[in-house]
């Protein structure tokens, strides 16, 4: 059986303590690997490797760095398969998935803040000619990178580019879940030429790999992807040390449909932002807001359209759901749904296990489950399910949906379906979220700042994944002698 390793300061090294935590294949429930159970020790090495790095890849020309990571953009896009059979392998999801969004994404990625970061300008200003102010960006120094299993090259990918883009060195702490993509990635990177220690791959545990990283005293910055209960110790151990933080946390997503949308668009955008990725994105639509008027016709679409699909072995391209990440998370997502049958919630489709043939009757599958006559103060309807499990929920009113969308701690992002602009730029300025889409659904402009409101996260604006987030902004002051 295959052992990872982690990737530090440009080699492969088996972890410290020589430990190891079974790698499952989420499809079949069986062990196909084992991902180091690093500790303090393994942190340590790669956080020396890292700040050793960063004075050479901080002072290496912008044009060399941009070249470079373009390079593991294109050796990642030639071993796309490679990748691609490894992430639905680790994470459960079908391999057409990862092949036609993650791995080209994580492309896109680098590429994207390669070439972006040649193009920045600093703002300047002048002082009525007698001084000019102007400011100056500079990388922070080591980036503690702690990325989820649900997208796991996608979402590393994101972090990682930004961050040696603009210099940094950076030390990963991907998901223990799916350690496979990340592993294959410190190769990529060696053979792009990225020079040693600049960037690392620590695999283990968050209460173990992942707390020494965000206590360290020598990593300023902290982006992490993943739950709210996990941020809120990541933001006790970085206070002390007034670390530099990013938290892009979970999402309870809206679906507004009005009685003037276009309804065959709405209901097949809203089935895959339903269950894209068995409904494990943190974007997801968990929550459908649906016009009286129109509740009972998209009931019965929507409801037939998610029948329709296919749950089941991940390598075949037929398939529209693979399995969810691990029996613990499988068995979760269930409680949720009888939760709701014991709230007088009925289940309009889905609910169960679907029965499948070996080896897959041992893998952690669900049906794709909608729900509706639920209380919107209820857990289900309150609580992260991160699954393929939607409420759907009618409203009389604009401003019922409104109270309805925005009553939930979460505001991470909204979709709204109207062919009416005023109340579409309405909506898009009422809700609490921090990503409004119209008429469409998870349309990313890498441009533009990402993240959440309440408790989705903090550093949102020109936070999460930018190269603004990557640098402390200096501002400088210069006076005329003769001034």
């Amino acid at each position: 059986m295959q052992e990872l390793a982690n990737f530090i300061n440009g080699e492969y090294r088996t972890p410290l303590g020589n430990r190891y935590l079974d790698n499952f294949n989420p499809a079949t429930g069986a062990v196909y690997s084992l991902c180091p159970a690093s500790n303090a020790r393994d942190v340590q090495m790669a956080v020396e490797a890292a700040r050793t790095a960063f004075p050479v890849w901080s002072k290496m020309p912008t044009d060399e760095r941009s070249r470079i990571l373009m390079r593991v953009a294109d050796l990642i896009e030639d071993r796309l398969e490679t990748f691609a059979d490894a992430e639905s392998k680790d994470q459960g999801k079908p391999v057409w998935l990862a092949r036609s969004v993650d791995i080209p994404r994580a492309c896109s990625n680098f590429r994207f803040f390669a070439g972006a970061v040649l193009h920045r300008q600093s703002e300047c200003s002048d002082m009525d000619g007698r001084a000019m102010n102007y400011t100056h960006r500079q990388p922070v120094g080591v980036a503690g990178l702690i990325s989820p299993w649900n997208l796991p090259l996608y979402l590393l990918t994101w972090k990682i580019a930004p961050a040696l883009a603009t210099g940094n060195t950076a030390v990963c702490k991907p998901s223990e879940l799916t350690p496979m993509t990340a592993y294959l990635l410190g190769q990529v990177m060696s053979e792009a030429g990225v020079p040693p220690g600049v960037c690392n791959m620590v695999f283990g545990t968050g209460t173990e790999a992942g707390a020494a990283l965000t206590a360290h005293p020598h990593v300023p910055l902290i982006s992490f992807t993943g739950g709210t209960a996990t941020a809120h110790h990541i933001s006790q151990a970085a206070m002390p040390h007034f670390k530099k933080l990013s938290l892009e946390l979970g999402g309870k997503n809206p679906n507004i449909i009005f009685a003037d949308a276009n309804l065959d668009k709405a209901i097949e955008t809203t089935v895959r932002s339903s269950f894209l990725n068995q409904g494990e994105i943190c974007l997801c639509g968990s929550r459908i807001f649906v016009a009286a008027e129109i509740y009972d016709l998209f009931l019965d679409r929507f409801c037939e359209a998610t029948r329709a699909l296919v749950v089941g072995d991940p390598s075949n391209e037929h398939t529209n759901l693979g399995a969810l990440v691990s029996s613990a998370h499988r068995d979760k997502v269930m409680g949720y749904i009888r939760l709701a049958e014991e709230l007088g919630g009925r289940v309009l489709c889905g609910g169960n296990v679907p029965d499948l043939d070996p080896p897959f009757d041992r893998g952690y599958f669900i049906q794709p489950t909608v729900i509706d006559r639920l209380d919107p103060n209820c857990a289900v309807m309150q609580e992260e399910i991160f699954g393929p499990v939607v409420t759907v929920t009618p409203f009389h009113s604009d401003e019922e949906a409104l109270a309805l969308a925005n009553g939930v701690k979460y505001g991470l992002s909204a979709s709204v379906w109207t062919r009416d602009v005023t109340r579409a730029h309405r909506f898009a300025q009422l809700l609490e979220a921090g990503v409004v889409w119209v008429n469409c659904w998870l349309r990313r402009d890498l441009r533009t700042p990402f993240g959440g409101m309440k408790q989705s996260g903090i550093g949102r604006e020109g936070g999460h994944y930018s190269l603004d987030f990557f640098t402390e902004a200096k501002n400088v002051c210069i006076e005329w002698e003769d001034a």
